[in-house]
């Protein structure tokens, strides 16, 4: 297994973490630099301070707000999950409850390492020799990420099959089966994101040097090697793979939407009963309609970007010998953290905001009904 080093044997570093390190300064060392030296380095814009959108507040706050909502959705659906009157929607709470848990496991093994190697101020491949953190950073990074995305295709799948097949959902999906699909989900998520520990693929620490996650570059760098195809068939399947989920979730919505506006229109005969199917598609229509944006938001840009890099042999490993990609580079650090804040916007797409916004409109509704009966 290849340890998570960059080009030179030293893995990217932005020099406000770790003044220390020479990357961006090739042949250069703190002790040896001359006087023409000490100036460009702090001339204005200096090639090595561009760090754009390096701060420990980044993964801090994404772990306090993602631990509260995560925690507070799987507390929330425990509690549903247990009445009586749920079990209609037990398939549905299982699906929220086990997208909670992974968004949350996700959370804690990875952003406790980023935070830690932020405050350490030392270069990655002194606080992980082997490579072997970086490895299961790059795992778990992988895993969660891609089954979170699976899981929320799998989620709208569910809806629509409850929606446009009722009876065909109420006989075949059980419990049961929703259990087996999200183990399944997982295992294969997990499965997939072992790859690299088994030789096709690797992990690599990105910039800045913080984190690591699959490597687009291949073996050769940029530097006219020849290329890892297991590298390449790694990064690239993971970015179909999210497209392909990100498709399915957005066909199933919509027909969710469609079938739902066309049963709407056909129960509006029934003043009582129209009115209350046009509340339902309303709300639903709402919510369908935010879980898509916030997933492409989030998840377009990361895999459009690793699509990007694969095709142009190139890879944010470079950071540190090619200082005019450092713009690109923190344009890559922005795309993972819109991931990253997909498992934070999640409880509250699919379970916290639905609640608050269902509360909301029944008071509306209560103080409608007492100003006419006034």
């Amino acid at each position: 297994m290849r340890g998570p080093r960059g080009e030179g044997g030293a893995p990217p570093l932005c020099p406000r973490l770790n003044h220390s390190y020479p990357g961006l300064y090739p042949g250069l060392w703190a002790a040896e630099r001359s006087a023409a030296a000490r100036a460009n380095a702090t001339g204005p814009r200096a090639a090595g301070q561009d760090c754009g959108s390096v701060s420990v507040a980044f993964p801090i706050t994404m772990l306090l707000t993602g631990f509260v909502g995560n925690a507070l959705a799987m507390l929330l659906v425990s509690r549903s999950y247990r009445r009586r009157e749920s079990r209609r929607r037990q398939s549905f709470l299982l699906c929220i409850g086990w997208l909670a848990l992974t968004d949350l496991a996700g959370q804690l093994l990875t952003s406790p390492v980023v935070i830690a190697v932020y405050l350490s101020q030392r270069r990655w491949e002194h606080l992980d020799p082997s490579g072997r953190l970086c490895t299961f950073f790059g795992l778990s990074m992988t895993a969660f990420g891609l089954s979170s995305l699976l899981v929320a295709s799998a989620m709208a799948v569910e809806r629509a099959l409850a929606i446009r097949a009722p009876h065909w959902y109420a006989s075949h999906l059980q419990t049961r089966a929703t259990r087996a699909l999200l183990l399944g989900v997982w295992l294969a998520a997990l499965g997939f994101a072992l790859l690299p520990v088994l030789g096709v693929g690797r992990y690599a620490v990105q910039w800045p040097g913080t984190w690591c996650f699959i490597s687009t570059g291949g073996a050769g760098n940029g530097t006219g090697a020849p290329r890892d195809r297991g590298g390449l068939f790694f990064a690239s399947a993971f970015a179909f793979l999210g497209l392909a989920a990100l498709a399915v979730t957005f066909a199933c919505n919509l027909a969710t939407i469609k079938a739902l506006v066309s049963r709407c229109r056909a129960k509006a005969s029934a003043a009582q009963s129209g009115a209350q199917w046009g509340r339902i598609t309303t709300e639903t229509a709402i919510q369908l309609t935010g879980i898509l944006c916030v997933l492409s938001v989030c998840w377009t840009p990361l895999l459009i970007m690793m699509l990007k890099m694969i095709f142009n042999q190139t890879s944010v490993e470079h950071c540190k010998t090619h200082t005019e990609k450092l713009k690109e580079c923190n344009f890559f650090l922005i795309a993972v953290r819109l991931a990253s804040l997909n498992q934070i916007l999640d409880p509250w797409v699919y379970l916290l905001l639905r609640k608050i916004l269902l509360r909301k409109f029944c008071q509306l509704r209560k103080r409608g009904i007492r100003e006419q009966a006034k």
